[in-house]
């Protein structure tokens, strides 16, 4: 029989937009600690702000973090031999790197400011600003600042022809860009090549397995890419991302957020 393993965005996906709750999906989450499935979270979140959920979570799970720029490891989870020969022990991590340094996404942000365009990155902002524009407590604000391969930010002009002039710099500058609930400049790494370096090792740990992804963003395609049950969650306006309608074999939630992340994944429990 093939072990199931989920992986899962946060916003807006596992967590309400409105105030970061989990509590609609708790049925589902019980259920899945009681059948011992893997659920890694796969988000544009920080190392630190992940482990304050997984510790609300109680989850012990590898996590991906900064839409993809590390995949974290607690020592013991998997063979060491059998990762990749490049990795980090940090904390009780085994830490695989994919992401850009954020020294050196904070230097092409600035490059970009020199030439005109309006923007501010979470590194421009102080804790009290970055509560107010993203909803988070001041606690969460701090968490969200600690940042390693990822830097989001606002861009103030909204034509598009000015957004899309925007995006050919940062390609220019060898980055790549994700749009979620904010626009985000990133090195050469995505959500997508990190799940399929998990997906190798829980191969290797399991056997045949069979994958879940739940996402609602842009930022959540490459990951759901490598779905054998692509999930996307409905938006709060009842929408769904129009980029991920089109995946094959794409499963539309019934319901928005968490509520739908609880749904589909017991209707998919029941089913597999």
């Amino acid at each position: 029989m093939k072990e199931i393993v989920i992986f899962t965005d946060l916003d807006g996906t596992l967590l309400s937009v409105t105030n970061y709750s989990f509590e609609p999906a708790i049925e589902a989450i019980s259920e899945l600690k009681k059948r011992n499935i893997p659920l890694i979270i796969c988000s544009s979140k920080t190392r630190a702000e992940i482990q304050f959920y997984r510790k609300k979570l109680e989850n012990h799970h590898p996590f991906v973090s900064e839409n993809g720029g590390g995949i974290f490891i607690e020592k013991g989870y998997f063979n060491e031999t059998e990762l990749p020969l490049s990795y980090e022990k940090i904390d009780e991590f085994l830490l695989i790197k994919l992401g850009a340094e954020y020294n050196k996404l904070r230097l092409a942000l600035n490059k970009l400011k020199q030439k005109g365009y309006k923007i501010k990155g979470f590194g421009d902002m102080s804790i009290e600003e970055l509560s107010k524009l993203t909803g988070l407590s001041k606690q969460e604000a701090l968490l969200a600042k600690q940042r390693e391969f990822d830097e989001p930010f606002i861009f103030e002009d909204k034509k598009t022809e000015n957004i899309s002039q925007l995006f050919q710099c940062i390609e220019k500058m060898k980055f790549k860009y994700t749009i979620g609930n904010f626009y985000h400049i990133i090195g050469n790494s995505d959500k997508g090549k990190a799940v399929q370096i998990l997906k190798r090792l829980y191969r290797k740990k399991f056997g045949d397995i069979i994958t879940i992804g739940l996402g609602d963003s842009r930022n959540d395609l490459e990951m759901l890419q490598k779905m054998d049950y692509p999930v996307v969650v409905q938006k709060p306006d009842g929408k769904y991302e129009e980029s991920l309608t089109m995946l094959k074999g794409v499963i539309l939630s019934d319901g928005i957020g968490p509520q739908g992340w609880n749904i589909t994944i017991l209707k998919l429990l029941n089913k597999l």
